[in-house]
C-alpha cells in the first residue's frame, strides 16, 4: 500500500489551526458575473511508496469559486511510479516496471460542509509504460492513452477570495487498463493528494 509523505504533519496542522470560520464568501458587489477575486490557482504534490513501489506526481490546477459550496477548474498531471523486480514472485514476476503519464482533465468540488467536500475529476492521460523480465533481459515498451473518472472525498481549509489547503482521496470510477490509477492487475489504486490554492486576487 503506498505510503503518502507529508500527509500526517499535514492533518496535524490543519486540526491544530482550523479556525472556526473556514470559508467566506460575499454576495456583496454588482451583477452577478465574473469575479476576479474568486480565481485561484494551485495544485497538489504526491511522493509514495510501499513495498516494492515508488511514485512522486504533481497536479498544477486552475479555478474559480462559482460561490461557498462549488468549485470548478481545469488541470494538468505529470507522474511517474516505478515497481523494482522482486526474484521471490511475491510482488511480481522478477519483473521491472516503469512509467510515465501526463495529461489534462476538468474537475468539481461541492462542499456540504465548510471543511468537506466530494470531488468528481474526469481526466485524459498519455503514458509511457516499459517492462523489463529480469532473468531474460527481454524488455517491453508501450506508448498508449487512457480516460479516467476520479471520484472521491476530501478535508481542508477555504477562504473564497485567500487561500485554500486541503487532503482528497480519489479513486478512478472507470476500467481502462492503462489508467494510471490501476495497478498491473487492474485494481484501483486509492490516490492521496495534498494540495494548496491561492487566489490571484485577495480580497483585501
Amino acid at each position: 500500500m503506498a505510503l503518502c509523505v507529508g500527509l500526517p504533519a499535514l492533518t496535524g496542522f490543519a486540526q491544530q489551526h482550523m479556525p472556526n470560520r473556514t470559508y467566506t464568501y460575499s454576495d456583496e458587489g454588482n451583477g452577478t458575473g465574473f469575479r476576479k477575486e474568486n480565481l485561484f490557482l494551485g495544485g497538489s504534490l504526491s511522493l509514495g511508496f510501499g513495498g516494492n513501489t515508488f511514485n512522486v506526481g504533481g497536479s498544477p490546477e486552475i479555478g474559480y469559486s462559482l460561490n461557498k459550496w462549488l468549485d470548478v477548474g481545469l488541470l494538468a498531471n505529470l507522474n511517474y511510479t516505478s515497481e523494482r523486480a522482486d526474484p521471490s514472485g511475491y510482488y511480481n514476476n522478477d519483473t521491472r516496471y516503469r512509467s510515465f503519464n501526463y495529461g489534462a482533465g476538468v474537475f468539481g468540488r461541492v462542499y456540504p460542509l465548510p471543511f468537506l467536500f466530494l470531488q468528481v475529476q474526469p481526466e485524459y492521460n498519455w503514458i509511457d509504460y516499459n517492462e523489463k523480465y529480469i532473468p531474460t533481459g527481454e524488455s517491453f515498451s508501450l506508448t498508449t492513452h487512457a480516460k479516467s473518472l476520479l471520484l472521491g472525498i476530501g478535508y481542508g481549509q477555504r477562504v473564497v477570495g485567500s487561500s485554500s489547503f486541503y487532503i482528497a482521496l480519489l479513486f478512478d470510477a472507470l476500467s481502462d487498463t492503462y489508467s494510471p490509477y490501476r495497478d498491473i492487475n487492474g485494481a484501483a489504486l486509492p490516490v492521496v493528494r495534498a494540495g494548496f490554492d491561492f487566489y490571484l486576487h485577495p480580497r483585501r
